[in-house]
């Protein structure tokens, strides 16, 4: 999950660009969606084993005058447990180079290192549940 503004900025580029909508008519949109967002959306962000999101590490203030979407070299990646019981952090922290722990559960690391993140977090994950279904057969 992007934070609000980049999700924003994502939005205007890639409604105008690839569907030739106005401005007016995207804030419209982010704004009829606004309840949704913070109703249904936010509060499944506490009920997730793990989150990801990309934060830039460029100005981000005003996403309607961006000119770019800052790319994930341009980021910070915040990955955050709710459970961090039988998480290796020695492990995940070695091998995201230029890492760090901002609390106890939680990894900040460069943008470009989502893909890796994902499949060092996941892979022994997804094998927990396939042992699982297995012993349950």
């Amino acid at each position: 999950m992007p934070i609000i503004n980049l999700e924003w900025i994502q939005k205007l580029h890639r409604d105008r660009d690839a569907r030739g909508q106005s401005q007016e008519a995207i804030v419209d949109t982010i704004l009829r969606r606004m309840p949704d967002f913070v109703k249904y959306i936010c509060p499944q962000f506490s009920e997730t084993h793990v989150n990801f999101q990309r934060v830039p590490t460029v100005d981000t203030s005003n996403p309607f005058i961006s000119r770019d979407i800052p790319s994930a070299d341009e980021s910070m990646l915040i990955i955050r447990f709710r459970s961090p019981k039988d998480i290796d952090f020695p492990y995940l922290l070695s091998m995201l180079h230029d890492s760090f722990m901002s609390r106890a559960n939680t990894i900040v690391c460069p943008g470009g290192k989502m893909a890796l993140a994902m499949q060092l977090i996941f892979t022994p994950m997804i094998w927990q549940l396939m042992d699982r279904k297995r012993k349950a057969f």
